[in-house]
């Protein structure tokens, strides 16, 4: 049965292919933006931000909430060592 269904199915295989990369590259997509180290390089450049007048207050703290909550959720997941790079 496992021939026929390979055989049957044969025609598909490039959509099943892409869908393998596509989840692939998501996956290291959401590695990236949640990396510890490169949220906190982020906050470091927006902190510079502020301190050069290019963002006011308001805008900081509201970048600065978004970047913590995907610090926070980059930590959760451990799926990152904090150096850029991934386990």
């Amino acid at each position: 049965m496992g021939l026929i269904k390979e055989v049957v199915l044969l025609p598909f295989a490039p959509v099943r292919g892409s869908g393998w990369v596509i989840g692939q590259v998501l996956q290291e997509a959401e590695r990236i933006y949640y990396d510890p180290a490169t949220v906190r390089a982020e906050l470091a450049r927006l902190e510079e931000q502020l301190e050069a007048g290019e963002i006011d207050e308001e805008e900081f703290d509201r970048q600065e909430d978004e970047l913590l909550e995907r610090l926070e959720t980059g930590l959760r997941r451990g799926g990152a060592t904090g150096d850029g790079t991934a386990r």
